[in-house]
């Protein structure tokens, strides 16, 4: 597995770059935003870890860029805290948020849990799903619309959207959809389960104002659903 770390202070990429290689990861270095983005181009990461704060481009310019190729998974390291600050990140396409000072075992226990996310694959008939006009290929992770063909998903916006479509019906609360999705007690504004729920609408729905697979049920939470006759 080979990370970019992009932080503009270099004792703290050396610190990441040390403990993440000793787990046995390839670890690559970035100080600015151009840099990181020259890097992400050259090359193929499995995983980036990308400062918000950061010279020449800043972090969210430098996700929004990524996004535009590649779904390769992204956690936005930033010393701010405010939720307002995390929910742009997470409309930018970012997977996951931690905040300075931040725990090591933290950060790789997050690492771990959208790696194996991602590399999670089983053949059974039961990972290939089809709901309405959209089909999922969960070993492969890929998403296709009827009449629009492949969606761009981040890895979140996909195992969100797995998880609705395997329980059809079912009423999922915002709590419940964090712990599910992020794999652990998500410290963050609850918010985020929004933000990704409009971006799902934003990429499969033909009128995400008015969807139809996608719902709320107000005051409860989410679920997904295809009419009989849809």
């Amino acid at each position: 597995m080979r990370i970019l770390v992009v932080d503009d202070e270099k004792l703290l990429v050396k610190g990441i770059k040390f403990n993440l290689e000793n787990e046995g990861y390839a670890v690559d270095g970035a100080y600015d935003g151009a840099s990181a983005l020259a890097m992400f181009r050259e090359n193929n990461y499995d995983l980036i870890i990308l400062d918000l704060m950061l010279p020449l481009l800043d972090g969210l310019t430098v996700c929004r860029k990524i996004r535009e190729s590649s779904n390769v998974p992204v956690i936005m390291l930033t010393a701010k805290s405010e939720g307002s600050d995390k929910l742009i990140g997470f409309e930018y396409g970012a997977d996951d948020y931690i905040t300075k000072p931040f725990d090591i075992l933290e950060l790789k226990a997050r690492i771990r849990v959208i790696l194996r996310r991602v590399g999670q694959s089983n053949a059974s008939t039961a990972d290939h799903l089809r709901a309405g006009p959209i089909s999922i290929d969960v070993p492969q992770r890929t998403v296709t619309v009827e009449g629009r063909g492949a969606v761009d998903l981040t890895v979140k916006e996909f195992d969100l959207l797995a998880m609705l479509v395997r329980s059809q019906g079912r009423v999922f609360s915002r709590e419940a959809l964090l712990n599910s999705v992020w794999g652990y007690e998500y410290p963050g504004d609850i918010r985020t389960v929004d933000v990704h729920i409009r971006r799902l609408r934003e990429k499969l729905e033909e009128d995400d104002a008015n969807p139809r697979y996608i719902l709320t049920k107000w005051g409860v939470g989410y679920y997904f659903r295809v009419e009989k006759n849809g």
